[in-house]
């Protein structure tokens, strides 16, 4: 009688990718690798309730399209708009119940996070739930502690990426006129002039 299968090993990366940068794609790569991810889901948030309100968001089908050019950089990843197509807003545990709904059999789940967002993980929408559902990833940034994590979270540490750089730095660069070459993939910033995003030039 052959052995089971082994469950997929499916990471989700979720994030407003408001515009992506290279420390996605080196957190990408770090997860991929340090968890032997079959899949990594480059998961667009259609409505980032947490930063509604605060700023203006680009258009979810923008950030879609250069969430997509990402992952061509990204062997193993690929890009997704479960949160966008599910419409609202867009919260860890409702993704996390569907990936597992569309696996097609045995799955295990990693969510992948900066160690930034540690602390916030208490106020996230039904986040006990979500701890029964997911194993933690979290990527450590390269300043600061590791932060404790909770009781009650399974947790995989992944060290990496060295790339301290955030996407509101990236527009604040783009604003200005400044240059982001190196600092965000080349198939990404062709993706923004193309859709006429940033006031790219």
């Amino acid at each position: 009688m052959p052995a089971p299968e082994p469950p997929a090993r499916i990471g989700i990366l979720g994030g407003t990718f408001d515009p992506p940068h290279a420390g996605h794609v080196a957190a990408a790569r770090a997860a991929i690798e340090r968890l032997g991810l079959d899949r990594l889901l480059l998961v667009v948030a259609n409505d980032p309730w947490q930063k509604s309100g605060q700023r203006e968001i680009s258009a979810a089908e923008d950030r879609y399209a250069l969430t997509e050019a990402l992952a061509e950089e990204v062997p193993g990843a690929e890009a997704s708009r479960l949160e966008i197509d599910r419409g609202g807003p867009s919260y860890s545990v409702d993704t996390a119940e569907e990936v597992l709904a569309r696996a097609g059999g045995p799955a295990e789940l990693f969510l992948v996070i900066g160690a930034d967002l540690v602390p916030e993980l208490g106020s996230w929408h039904r986040h006990e739930d979500l701890a029964r559902l997911v194993t933690l990833a979290v990527v450590s940034r390269p300043s600061g502690a590791t932060p404790a994590v909770s009781t009650g979270w399974r947790v995989e540490w992944v060290d990496g990426p060295r790339v301290a750089l955030s996407s509101s730095e990236v527009r604040d660069l783009l604003a200005s006129g400044g240059s982001v070459d190196g600092l965000v993939p080349e198939g990404v910033i062709r993706c923004m002039h193309r859709r006429g995003m940033y006031a790219v030039r």
